[in-house]
């Protein structure tokens, strides 16, 4: 029996249905109970919500979720070695845990949602997870359908996606974040913590959507940061030159100054530059 229900230690489950994690898919076991109860506490309460999971593996955190009260799991898994161990669960919580076999990358969750906002709580499997994350911040129409992202990303992404300008991590992914969420490092979760363990630090993310973000057009932020930071270390009447032969009346619209370089523009500043580019 385990610490918080009387289902198999997690250790157990992955002996009995050989669920030794793939590192084709970015699987990083977590066995702690109470390390998965932690992070089901971080993601706010529960109570009546329909939590999306991707990636539950043996399904530790699926249960941490369930106990902690969530309505509703829908847990989306593309190993079918694991859907054995989290049709185990779904009989221990009748009606609780819906279990979509597919790849997250192609799932879209809405079809299953009731018309209240769902949360995604997830240990994200690390080769897809910026991926995910960029599918769910570039969504439209906006708001999105989840009040809260809960998510398991290696430090270093976590860094990337809160970075402040003028910060070394600072880049595309950290404005495409702070222009729709306000994002917060929730805590640190060492190597040791997962199965198999990492070389690296984890860290929890918490995303929540801000439900008016400044006005843009989302395609012309991407190409905006995408030309800025793909010649990061050049001033921006350079790097901004891939935009149109001469970037100097984009940069005047959105009154920045032409010898910045991307690390230092805050999103505000970004926004503006893409609304320029736009209205061209």
């Amino acid at each position: 029996m385990s610490a918080i229900d009387d289902l198999p230690p997690l250790r157990e489950v992955i002996r009995q249905h050989g669920l030794r994690a793939k590192k084709s898919l970015g699987q990083n076991f977590l066995l702690d109970l109470n390390l998965t109860a932690r992070i089901a506490r971080a993601a706010g309460p529960p109570e009546g919500v329909d939590v999306v999971e991707i990636g539950p593996g043996p399904g530790g955190l699926t249960r941490a979720l369930l106990v902690a009260g969530a309505r509703r799991v829908i847990a989306v898994e593309r190993d079918e070695r694991a859907i054995a161990a989290l049709e185990q669960i779904a009989a221990r919580y009748p009606g609780r845990l819906e279990i979509v076999s597919g790849d997250a990358l192609k799932f879209d969750p809405r079809a299953l949602l009731g018309a209240a906002p769902a949360r995604v709580v997830a240990n994200l499997p690390y080769n897809i997870a910026t991926a995910l994350l960029v599918g769910w911040l570039t969504l439209e129409p906006w708001p999105p359908w989840y009040d809260r992202l809960v998510l398991m990303f290696q430090r270093e992404v976590a860094e990337r996606i809160v970075a402040a300008p003028g910060s070394k991590s600072y880049g595309r992914l950290s404005v495409l974040a702070g222009w729709r969420c306000e994002a917060r490092i929730r805590f640190d979760v060492a190597g040791t913590a997962f199965v198999p363990p990492p070389r690296v630090t984890s860290s929890l993310v918490e995303l929540v959507p801000r439900q008016n973000p400044l006005p843009c057009e989302r395609r012309a932020l991407e190409r905006v940061t995408e030309a800025a930071f793909g010649q990061r270390r050049k001033m921006l009447r350079q790097s901004l030159k891939s935009l149109g032969p001469d970037p100097t009346t984009l940069l005047e619209a959105a009154k920045l100054e032409p010898t910045s370089r991307a690390e230092d523009i805050p999103v505000e500043g970004f926004v503006a530059l893409a609304r320029a580019f736009a209205a061209r």
